[in-house]
This record gives structure tokens, C-alpha cells and sequence, in this order.
């Protein structure tokens, strides 16, 4: 983002240099999801914080701050906040000194990415490292706080699916099967801009491997030391769309010209997806996909039968029972059917985690391993958690009652109650000054006191210390950022693996 970063802010972050009292030399604020909105989630995952740094605090500084000529900058920021808030509200000495100065002297320690902290446990702990510069430590929140939380919900949304996938690959498939491919993000053109659905894949590739969305591969190997050439980041797929399929039936007069052609002509030997649902997807299922069934053996690959409408389990489940009755399968080592190679269910989007356990539950009852099928998640799961009190009466009803109704979570910055609080202060002879937020109204908005240190098992922490007991205390925040350089970078196996620490 080509802005000057001390315009990347609320406008009353322009205004604290003024308030904060005379005389501080040192300002120590942290990061932290303060609660729940999740009933069945009690950890965070913290992800995203090296790709801020590098976008923001390091390119966005040096591009549109330090390299640019300090009267143009100072000029550009008097005119936005003269002009918005008035003359005499604000000071831009500070912009000057900062400028001379040619570095951003703060000092950024953080838990490990891809660790899952407990809820109320600081994951970022960011001070100053040049007296002068109190103000700027808050002045990054509001960027810091934008650019990472839709990243670590993602990161959340990925975990969930990760947990119910591994239950049922655990019960059914072999073990040549990654389940890390069996379900994919399918996101992108539904979320709020590109940048958050590149963060937001970004994240859900901590957990899987497939994602739709491209840029998110290019954005890890810029910030998580990796390369989609050499090792596992993310894959995508080959797909027909509805203007691929609507066309070609337009001049064929039929559909099973361009799924003959699909797959003699243009994918030989690759496997793709196939959206089949344009017109009658039963009617492609029943009756076209015999007729080619010679074909379909023959092919060098795997065609997925992508429906994209109806009910997603229903959809899902029968197609797989249909495709054993067409094409046969193998047994498995632990007893469980599984499709012909050249031919698997997939559903692109709509598969909320009810509807995800639902065809795996449904499918592994019937006697089904869970890779016969590839299911995708839309934009409104990584935006929205679908809860139901009685998970057992959604499974039973794709056999008898109507669906119940869900509530729905909207994912927000809140679902973590996620803040920057400034809990410490030194004055100009280095006393420690306890600073702490304690609303009577919204106990959880409680902030920490003081400096902490934060167990390294990284599900507790302890405060009211000052900064030279904490320097010397373990921690499990560690530097990572310091006067414009970062000190610790993590590759993106290391995340993975501090993710799922056992391997999973």
C-alpha cells in the first residue's frame, strides 16, 4: 500500500504524542486476544505478524516514509490532518525528528508463529528503543490490528476443519492419503478485497494445501521463506466453470460432446473438476457418465463430478454411492470403499463445518473412506461460524425431518476480543510506571499491568513486572523487530510445525 504509514491510522493516534504525560521515556504495549466468542475455542492462533512487518513496518517505512524527502513528507501529512482535523491540533516535529532519525526504533518480541496460545496470553509485545519515540509504539496499532486478525481467524477456520478431517481420515483412509488435500479454499472472490483473501489463504495453507486462491502462494514465499517449486505451499486445480460447460452445450447441442473432449482431448493426462450441475445434475450423473464410462477408465487422471447446487450433503453422498454403482472401487486396509481412481465427488464451496462432518459421518456409516470426496470452503465460512445446538438431528435429517435452523457467529476483530493495551511506562529517570485497564462494566476488557512474561508452554502469562525483572525472566516472547530490521524469520514449515506440534 503506496501511503505514507503515519497516515495508516485512526485519526487520534495523530493527537497522543500531545497527551501522553511529559517526561516518558518508555512505553511497553501488547497485543492480545482478550476472549472468546467461540464457546468450543479456548486457543488463538498467532499467524501473520512477519508478513506485517515486512509489508508494513519495513517496505511501507522505507518506501513512503524514510526514502521519501522529509519536506515532501511532512508537507503530505500537515495537509491531510489540517485540512481534516485543523490547525494547532497536532504536532509534526515528531514527523521530522522521526525522519532524521532514519529508522523506526521499535522493538517488536512475539510468541512463535503458528503457535496457539490461550485466550488472554499476549502474543506481541512492542516498546520503544530511542527515548523520543513513546508515541509511535501505539501509533501501529490500528494497522497492526487490521492487517492480523482476519489472518488468524482464517488460521482458527483452518484448524477447525483440520480437527474434523483428521477424525474421520483417521478412522477410514490409508495412509498414501494427505489429508491435508482433502479440502480446499474456494474463497477468494467472495471475500473483502484481495488483500485480505491473500492473508486469508495464507492462513487456511497452514492447515491445507489446496486453495483457489493464487496470490496466496506468492505472498507466503515473500514472507514465509518458501517456494512452491521445491516443497509442499499450496496447489491448486483444474476446473470447468458454467461459461465453459453453458457454451459448449449451446453449440453442441448436448453435454456429452465437451466432457468426451475434456477428457480425449484437452486433459489427456490430468486429472480436473467438472461442474455438472448446469442443467440436470442427475441426468449427468444416471445417464451421461455411463456412456462414457469406457472413456473415464481410459483417462490418464481423475475426473471429479463437481455439483453446485441442492444440498451440499445430500448432493455429496449420493453422488459417491452412485459412482461405486457405475465405476466399482477397492477396499481399503481398514475396510472402507473407495472409488475407482478415475473418478471422486467434490463440492467447490458451501461446506460449513456441520456440512462437512455431516458427509463424512454419512459416507464412513455407508462404509466409505473420506478421500472418495474433495469439498471446498466459500467466502462465508472464513467470515462466518453456521452453530447448531443439535448436530445429531442435522445428520438425521438427510434421511428424514426437515434441516433445524442454525445461528450464525459473524468473524470480527471481537471474536477475540483482540487489543493493543499499554501496560507500562518509564519516566526520564527510569521509573517504572504501572499502567492497566480495568472497566467495572466488561471484566474480560481487563488489561494487563505492567510487563509479562508469557509461560513457554504459551497458555499463561504473569504481569506487574518491570522491564529490567522481565528481560531476564523465560518468555516465550521473543524479539523479532528492531530499529527497522527483523531479527527472527520464521520459513513456513517452521509455522506449520509449531502449529501441530505432534506432527499431525
Amino acid at each position: 500500500m503506496n501511503y505514507n504509514p503515519l497516515l495508516l491510522i485512526d485519526f487520534y493516534k495523530a493527537t497522543h504524542h500531545e497527551q501522553y504525560p511529559k517526561g516518558l521515556t518508555k512505553m511497553v504495549s501488547y497485543y492480545t486476544p482478550r476472549m472468546s466468542r467461540l464457546k468450543d475455542t479456548d486457543k488463538v492462533t498467532f499467524f501473520g505478524l512477519q508478513g506485517f512487518i515486512k509489508e508494513y513496518l519495513i517496505k511501507g517505512f522505507n518506501d513512503n516514509f524514510f526514502n521519501r524527502p522529509e519536506d515532501e513528507v511532512v508537507a503530505e501529512y500537515e495537509r491531510v490532518l489540517n485540512a481534516t482535523l485543523g490547525n494547532g491540533t497536532y504536532e509534526s516535529d515528531k514527523i521530522r525528528e522521526l525522519h532524521r532519525l532514519g529508522y523506526l526504533p521499535l522493538e517488536i518480541s512475539a510468541v512463535p508463529e503458528g503457535t496457539r496460545t490461550a485466550i488472554g496470553v499476549p502474543q506481541i509485545e512492542i516498546t520503544n528503543t530511542h527515548p523520543n519515540f513513546v508515541w509511535l509504539v501505539n501509533t501501529i496499532e490500528t494497522m497492526l490490528s487490521c492487517t492480523m486478525w482476519h489472518t488468524q481467524v482464517s488460521a482458527e477456520v483452518g484448524y477447525r476443519y483440520y480437527q474434523i478431517v483428521k477424525k474421520y481420515y483417521d478412522l477410514s483412509c490409508d495412509k498414501y492419503v494427505n489429508p491435508r488435500r482433502l479440502l480446499g479454499d474456494f474463497s477468494m472472490r467472495g471475500q473483502q478485497s484481495v488483500e485480505s483473501a491473500i492473508k486469508s489463504s495464507a492462513a487456511w495453507c497452514l492447515s491445507f494445501y489446496n486453495t483457489a486462491t493464487v496470490p496466496a502462494i506468492l505472498w507466503l514465499e515473500d514472507n514465509y521463506n518458501c517456494d512452491c517449486t521445491i516443497g509442499d505451499v499450496a496447489y491448486g486445480a483444474i476446473s470447468t466453470e458454467h461459461s465453459v460447460m453453458c457454451s459448449n452445450y449451446a453449440i453442441d447441442g448436448d453435454e456429452i460432446t465437451h466432457i468426451r473432449r475434456l477428457l480425449t482431448e484437452i486433459y489427456p493426462h490430468h486429472s480436473f473438476s467438472m461442474v455438472s450441475d448446469s442443467y440436470d445434475y442427475w441426468n449427468l450423473v444416471d445417464n451421461i457418465l455411463p456412456q462414457l464410462k469406457d472413456e473415464i477408465l481410459e483417462h490418464d487422471g481423475c475426473l471429479s463430478i463437481r455439483g453446485d447446487s441442492g444440498d451440499p450433503v445430500d448432493v455429496v453422498c449420493k453422488t459417491v454411492f452412485k459412482l461405486w454403482d457405475i465405476f466399482g472401487g477397492d477396499i481399503n486396509s481398514k475396510g472402507y470403499k473407495v472409488l475407482n481412481s478415475h473418478v471422486k465427488a467434490i463440492y467447490g464451496d458451501s461446506i460449513t463445518p456441520q456440512r462437512c462432518e455431516a458427509i463424512y459421518k454419512i459416507l464412513t456409516e455407508n462404509g466409505f473412506a473420506i478421500n472418495n470426496v474433495s469439498l471446498g470452503v466459500g467466502s462465508f465460512s472464513f467470515m462466518c461460524l453456521e452453530t447448531l445446538d443439535d448436530i445429531d438431528s442435522y445428520f438425521a435429517s438427510h434421511t428424514a425431518a426437515p434441516l433445524p435452523k442454525p445461528t450464525y457467529n459473524p468473524y470480527t476483530r471481537d471474536t477475540f476480543g483482540i487489543a493493543v493495551k499499554a501496560t507500562y511506562a518509564e519516566d526520564i529517570n527510569g521509573k517504572p510506571i504501572m499502567i492497566y485497564k480495568q472497566p467495572k462494566a466488561l471484566s474480560w476488557k481487563k488489561s494487563q499491568k505492567g510487563c509479562c512474561a508469557v509461560a513457554l508452554d504459551g497458555q499463561s502469562y504473569t504481569d506487574e513486572h518491570t522491564w529490567d525483572e522481565v528481560i531476564d525472566m523465560p518468555n516465550l516472547l521473543q524479539p523479532v523487530f528492531q530499529d527497522g530490521i527483523l531479527t527472527k524469520e520464521y520459513t513456513l514449515d517452521e509455522v506449520r510445525e509449531n502449529m501441530y506440534p505432534e506432527g499431525e
